[in-house]
């Protein structure tokens, strides 16, 4: 959980900037979603980096993805239009780690909101733990922005039958051909 010191550097010099900020919160974050402009990340008398909520958004669900016992991200229906969304032609473009997670995004901070499925046998509590340190880790590495928070739903519990009964098609039909 050690921070790199090179994340502190970048927020110094965003300080005396521009004044470039649109929300007045305590927190100095906003609700951010795909749509809204990108964030400031890095203000130098050079130019200005800015980070959009998408990206931050693809970083945390890769990082979550990577942790073993990680089976999917997002409740039912989330699963489901992502499912269908993956066999329409260019529908499953740009959407496909995102799904499960939601960000706030501000100009130095972000927080952080996932939706999981665990693998049956996994500890949970130690699963979110492992979950959580690399979100904050991948997402301080690669955007320089503070993250405040990760807030972690367990939705549910994968069991190993259940990948029978989805690769299984051929299974059900021999099944069914027993029962006349």
């Amino acid at each position: 959980m050690a921070q790199t010191s090179g994340t502190s550097t970048q927020s110094t010099e965003a300080q005396g900037g521009s004044g470039a900020s649109a929300s007045g919160g305590s927190k100095g974050l906003s609700t951010s979603t795909s749509t809204t402009p990108a964030r400031l990340a890095d203000d130098t008398s050079q130019g200005k980096t800015t980070i959009a909520a998408s990206v931050v958004q693809k970083i945390a669900g890769i990082a979550a993805r990577e942790i073993s016992g990680v089976h999917a991200m997002g409740g039912g229906v989330s699963r489901a239009f992502g499912a269908i969304r993956e066999r329409i032609p260019g529908g499953g473009t740009g959407g496909g780690n995102t799904s499960g997670v939601q960000v706030e995004v501000g100009e130095k901070q972000a927080a952080i909101d996932l939706d999981i499925v665990v693998e049956y046998g996994a500890s949970i509590v130690e699963l979110a733990r492992a979950v959580r340190r690399n979100v904050i880790n991948g997402v301080e590495r690669m955007t320089g922005l503070e993250v405040i928070e990760v807030n972690i739903a367990v939705n549910d519990i994968h069991l190993p039958s259940e990948d029978d009964e989805e690769s299984g098609q051929g299974s059900a039909s021999a099944a069914s051909s027993r029962v006349e």
